[in-house]
């Protein structure tokens, strides 16, 4: 048992995996370029997320709060508003279309972090980096489940809820586009922990999943990864999200990651650990390509002692349902949060430990509830009904998004 939720040593600080290590050239570009002087007004030319339109922007009080392979994350305050923003940096590859501003641009949602303005500058040697203007969100499941863990207490469970309820809100919009985020993970999850909003950000992997056209399978952090694209699945779907999604759950229940693996194929015992050897179909299901099937025959080991008395039936058979070796088997995003567990959050006098309303969870588009219209009496509470149709959503006129023609590949 303690093999399955134990800490792998020389496991990261938390300093280390929410900045890892960034290239020194970039780095030290970043500093040569004054990026880092906190009292230095910036003006730059940049465009409208929105409108593509040139704008002059203003801002000051910059600071480093994020690097990786990517680049670097500045916090920084727009004048004269005093809006606080992130400003993401990155390299652009002059042979390529950036997908992420692509992605960003597409997309509008309260549990998406919004893309307020994006600009170029030079770099050394001819380098364009690129710079997207993000609402400044101040946390990361990431951190908040640490925080508790070091003071050897777990998430309240309301807050389990919130913040996956608004993960599953999130992937049910950008699945509903054809849209894949392939890298879900809690430094992927911005919250404000005083109104319980999250919001998901880091579009860099994400991709519009067409029929046929394959997609590298080494994508997703380690401890994410979802089985199938460790046995090398080129055509996968929305439902390695999915699974992404049930690993945050149970590291948020947990206190740690719940399949630590030290390598992917290390990642693929851990799995193993806990749901058991995958069957012949199993295998199949995830890749029908895949042809070594010689695994030792380990049994599933029960959610139930994993988690222990931290987690509820309802928690439980979630979790069961998320991760499961079966891609087509795991629940749809709009199915999980119609699930029980959730059944808290729809009560209307709910609310924060701090006496605070919960945020906003059920302003539903026309276009997010016609993603599968069956679940609509289970997905919108009663006393919100109202307030829909106040907003014009009626929940009876709702169709299939199936009738709106051709998408790209199923990811529900």
């Amino acid at each position: 048992m303690a093999l399955l939720v134990r800490l792998l040593p020389g496991l990261p600080s938390i300093e280390e995996l929410f900045m890892p290590a960034v290239p020194p050239e970039f780095y030290s570009y970043a500093l040569r370029a004054g990026d880092l002087d906190s009292t230095k007004v910036n003006k730059c030319q940049a465009h409208d997320a929105k409108t593509g339109e040139e704008t002059e922007i203003i801002y000051t009080n910059c600071k480093v709060v994020g690097n990786g392979s990517f680049g670097v994350v500045f916090q920084a305050e727009l004048v004269p508003s005093g809006e606080q923003v992130a400003i993401k940096k990155v390299l652009q590859d002059k042979r390529f279309k950036n997908r992420e501003l692509s992605v960003m641009r597409s997309v509008s949602h309260r549990n998406i972090v919004g893309l307020r303005y994006f600009f170029y500058s030079q770099g050394d040697k001819d380098d364009v980096y690129l710079n997207l203007v993000l609402e400044f969100v101040p946390e990361t499941i990431y951190r908040v489940t640490r925080q508790y863990a070091k003071a050897k207490q777990h998430v309240p469970m309301l807050y389990v809820k919130l913040f996956m309820y608004q993960l599953f809100r999130s992937l049910n919009y950008i699945h509903s586009l054809g849209i894949c985020h392939r890298d879900i993970k809690p430094q992927n999850l911005l919250v404000n922990s005083a109104t319980g909003v999250l919001k998901l950000c880091d579009f860099g992997s994400a991709k519009t999943l067409l029929t046929g056209e394959p997609n590298v399978s080494y994508i997703c952090s380690r401890y994410y990864r979802a089985p199938e694209l460790i046995f090398g699945a080129t055509e996968y779907t929305g439902k390695i999200d999915i699974w992404s999604a049930g690993c945050v759950m149970a590291e948020l229940m947990l206190g740690q990651p719940l399949f630590p693996g030290e390598s992917g194929i290390d990642q693929l015992v851990e799995i193993i650990k806990v749901l058991g050897t995958p069957t012949k179909e199993q295998i199949r299901t995830m890749n029908p390509n895949y042809m070594d099937h010689r695994f030792p025959q380990i049994k599933p080991h029960p959610f139930s002692r994993i988690f222990r008395n931290r987690a509820s039936p309802e928690a439980i058979d979630l979790i069961t349902k998320l991760l499961d070796y079966t891609p087509t088997v795991r629940l749809s995003s709009v199915q999980a949060m119609t699930h029980p567990f959730f059944d808290e959050l729809r009560d209307p006098n709910t609310r924060l430990n701090n006496e605070r309303e919960l945020p906003e969870l059920f302003d539903f588009s026309m276009a997010e509830l016609s993603v599968d219209p069956s679940q609509i009496p289970a997905l919108v509470p009663p006393h919100r009904i109202a307030q829909l149709q106040a907003n014009g959503v009626d929940i009876t006129k709702v169709e299939s998004d199936v009738s709106r023609g051709p998408r790209p590949m199923t990811l529900l």
